[in-house]
């Protein structure tokens, strides 16, 4: 049996080792410590020039749930549009309701939109309700691909659903294991599972070379990336700091 290593990889630099290393397909994100987001036209097409393997694109419009607004679906119609300008080979997305069903409306739009491109619906597809009927809903919408974990936290505590999916899609739909796999466990995964396919980050801390160093300013934020709140921009917040703006011009000298 033969088992396709899929790479996420969110840097110019991450993408040409994952095709050294011997990935035989790219998920390209962008800010992967934020749970991936749509990466910018620059690095998908740096990549898609060159790499030689396929290139799947990450089309998320930001960070948080899946739950999204038309002005949020229509910035992911966009992308895909951008993304099959590009070239590559294949688009990586998923949208829920507010009850943790497939959205079949917006994914059909979006599977629409990728025309020949492949498919593959992300792990929003683990915090769905009900995997098995949402399976089964992706194959009529005639999604590729499904990455998950089997609703666990990791692939390897999954393993017995993915086993599950794998004999549901009956081949009608490819099912690729994600979730904390890495050379360790990804034999244990593959063998319990049954897949055909891994997702892997397969990532090790690389140290900045700049030798002049800030120590008391950083553009880190202390808050958590979480699945279910996001920090955003709001009208009210943006009002507050217009009006105390306005106060200060107010007491300026002309």
């Amino acid at each position: 049996m033969t088992v396709l290593i899929e790479a996420c990889v969110d840097a110019i630099d991450a993408a040409l080792d994952a095709d050294q290393g011997g990935a035989s397909r790219l998920e390209l994100c962008g800010e992967l410590l934020q749970g991936g987001i749509t990466p910018s036209a620059g690095l998908i097409g740096a990549v898609w020039e060159q790499v030689n393997i396929p290139v799947f694109v990450l089309i998320r419009p930001r960070m948080g749930d899946f739950l999204y607004t038309d002005d949020e679906c229509d910035v992911m119609l966009r992308d895909i549009a951008l993304a099959r300008s590009l070239d590559v080979d294949g688009v990586v997305f998923g949208a829920l309701t507010a009850g943790g069903d497939i959205d079949v409306g917006t994914v059909s739009q979006l599977v629409d939109a990728a025309g020949p491109l492949e498919v593959t619906f992300h792990r929003a597809f683990d915090f769905v309700r009900d995997q098995n009927v949402a399976l089964q809903a992706l194959i009529e919408l005639g999604v590729d691909r499904v990455l998950t974990s089997g609703g666990a936290a990791t692939a390897l505590e999954g393993a017995g659903q993915l086993a599950r999916l794998v004999e549901q899609a009956s081949g009608e739909i490819r099912i690729v294991a994600g979730g904390s796999i890495t050379a360790d466990n990804v034999s244990e995964v593959v063998q319990r599972s049954g897949v055909h396919e891994v997702h892997v980050r397969g990532a090790a801390r690389v140290e900045s070379e700049m030798s002049y160093r800030v120590n008391c300013v950083t553009l880190a934020r202390p808050h958590t990336a979480a699945d279910y709140d996001r920090m955003v921009t709001r009208a009210d917040e943006i009002s507050r700091i217009a009006r105390a703006v306005g106060a200060v011009e107010s007491a300026l000298p002309a």
